[in-house]
């Protein structure tokens, strides 16, 4: 079976989003002082280079190839990151809001996958999706107990 385009285009997508948390997640823990927030951030920083081999590894499985790198709008997302932690009185807190908004962006990009009825996904794939979709919850949820904890 191969991936239709729209498929395709649409792992790879997701794919780019994950490269950009990664890096946004590795920019957050370096500017976290809180030892509990900045070994979640690590651990997040760990899972999304492994959902990436993940999806890589489905997305080549399916004859099609990934794309490489994050995006321009993740770029100018850790750049507004930077200079918002350099304001803000509270740096954790305002970081897991970013993370949270992150989180939410990524938990609606991957239900718009799963949710599509156009789209037939190959069942490795839709698995795939749906347990790094999970895991994204729980880090939403793990997020926003953090935040309550330092605000």
């Amino acid at each position: 079976m191969k991936y239709t385009e729209k498929i395709s285009n649409k792992l790879n997508e997701l794919l780019e989003k994950t490269y950009d948390a990664e890096k946004g997640y590795k920019l957050a823990a370096e500017k976290v002082e809180v030892p509990a927030v900045k070994e979640f951030l690590n651990d997040k920083v760990k899972q999304r280079y492994t959902f990436g081999h993940e999806l890589k590894t489905e997305i080549r499985e399916y004859g099609e190839l990934p794309d490489k790198g994050g995006s321009f709008k993740g770029d100018l997302h850790r750049t507004w990151m930077n200079l918002t932690s350099t304001l803000t009185g509270n740096e954790t807190e305002r970081i897991l809001e970013e993370v949270e908004r992150g989180e939410k962006a990524s938990l609606q990009q991957y239900d718009e996958i799963l949710d599509d009825k156009e789209m037939t996904l190959p069942p490795s794939t839709e698995q795939l999706l749906r347990s790094q979709r999970n895991a994204i919850q729980a880090a939403l949820n793990t997020s926003k107990m953090y935040e309550s904890i330092v605000s």
